[in-house]
C-alpha cells in the first residue's frame, strides 16, 4: 500500500486511541460489526478501505469523515483543481477494471442529486481525494490518470513541481 493508506491509517489509529478503545474494544462495542483483525490492517496501510467502510468507521467513531482523512497538503505538493468536471461519456467507455470505483461513485453522486443528464459531472476536491484512497494514489496521480483516460480535461491535471 502507498504513503496515503499508511497516513489515512495512522489518523484512524489516532481517533480510535482518543477514544481510548483497543482494537479488540472496537469489535466489542460494535458487537462485531467491525472485526479488530480489520481495523486493525485498516490502521497499518495493509488493506484498502473503501469510501463506504470509511464513512461507517466515521459514524462508529462519530467523527466527520474529513477527520479520518490524512491532513495536510496533498502529497503531490499541489491543489486540485477548483473546480473537477468528469466527462461521463468518457468514463461509460472506460473498461470497468480500470474506471469500475469512479463509475461507481459517480453513479452514487447522480442518483442523490437527481442529476442524470449523463455528459458531466461536477465533483468536489474531497470526492477527489476519497476516489484517491479507493485507487492507492495520491490525489495528483489520479487526477493525472483521469486525464490519461479522457475523464478530465488536461485543465484539470493538478500542477507538478518535479
Amino acid at each position: 500500500m502507498g504513503d496515503y493508506a499508511k497516513a489515512l491509517g495512522a489518523k484512524l489509529r489516532g481517533i480510535r486511541q482518543q477514544q481510548g478503545l483497543s482494537l479488540h474494544g472496537v469489535e466489542q462495542k460494535s458487537g462485531g460489526r467491525w472485526k479488530a483483525v480489520v481495523v486493525g490492517s485498516y490502521e497499518r496501510g495493509d488493506r484498502a478501505v473503501t469510501v463506504q467502510k470509511l464513512a461507517e468507521l466515521a459514524d462508529f467513531y462519530g467523527v466527520p469523515v474529513a477527520e479520518l482523512l490524512p491532513e495536510g497538503r496533498i502529497p503531490s505538493g499541489s491543489e486540485p483543481a477548483a473546480k473537477i468536471v468528469i466527462n461521463l461519456e468518457r468514463l461509460q467507455a472506460l473498461p470497468a477494471e480500470k474506471a469500475g470505483p469512479l463509475a461507481r461513485y459517480a453513479a452514487a453522486i447522480q442518483s442523490q442529486r437527481g442529476d442524470y443528464n449523463g455528459k458531466v459531472l461536477s465533483i468536489r476536491n474531497e470526492d477527489l481525494r476519497s476516489l484517491a484512497i479507493i485507487y492507492d494514489m495520491t490525489p495528483g496521480d489520479l487526477s493525472d490518470q483521469l486525464v490519461e483516460w479522457g475523464v478530465l480535461p488536461p485543465e484539470a491535471r493538478i500542477g507538478r513541481e518535479d
